[in-house]
């Protein structure tokens, strides 16, 4: 960015995901966008919402303009969606739209 801050884009799998659905790639992944000062300070704010094993390891899945332009314009600047299948062509009316990641992180409330 000119401003010197970039954005980091990470598939994840999801943290709400059962755990035999984490093995590998698949459904159960969530794409996450960071806005920070730079790499490190974007894996520091994931780890300090809890997400500790995450791990920048090349540029393999880059943002694109789209995803850019969405976390830019987002207030806390961290932001997640359902990981874009590739096998299947993305049309206007697939497209899920972006969420706080508060929203990902939330644990369900305990029932008694």
């Amino acid at each position: 960015m000119p401003s010197g801050s970039v954005v980091v884009a990470l598939n994840l799998p999801s943290p709400t995901a059962p755990a035999p659905a984490r093995t590998g790639a698949g459904l159960d992944d969530v794409r996450v966008l960071v806005l920070a000062q730079n790499r490190a300070r974007a894996l520091t704010r994931l780890r300090n919402l809890g997400l500790r094993a995450v791990y920048l390891r090349g540029n393999a899945a880059p943002p694109t303009p789209d995803e850019i332009t969405a976390v830019l314009h987002h207030p806390d600047g961290l932001i997640w969606r359902t990981a874009p299948d590739n096998r299947v062509p993305s049309t206007p009316e697939r497209t899920e739209l972006w969420h706080p990641i508060r929203s990902l992180l939330r644990r369900p409330t305990a029932r008694v």
